[in-house]
């Protein structure tokens, strides 16, 4: 995987060429010497997100609507909990 390095005006500039170097791996923007963005292949992007999952898809996991969920309020003791 080739890492390419482009200031904001290199970009502006040559953008597709850039896009093209993001097929052989990330690009690197700068800004004022410091790195600020990165271009990559849609490809790449989905590999890198493919195995998050959200949140609201954990909390849609069949099977999970039969817990029971007790929330104590505040002060009082959970049920079952040590009170030794």
């Amino acid at each position: 995987m080739a890492i390419t390095t482009l200031s904001s005006r290199e970009f502006n500039q040559h953008a597709s060429e850039a896009k093209k170097a993001a097929n052989n791996g990330p690009v690197f923007i700068t800004d004022r010497g410091r790195p600020a963005h990165v271009l990559l292949s849609f490809e790449e992007y989905q590999r890198i997100t493919a195995s998050r999952q959200k949140i609201a898809d954990l909390l849609a996991m069949p099977g999970l609507e039969d817990i029971e969920l007790e929330i104590p309020k505040l002060g009082e003791p959970a049920r079952g909990a040590d009170l030794a």
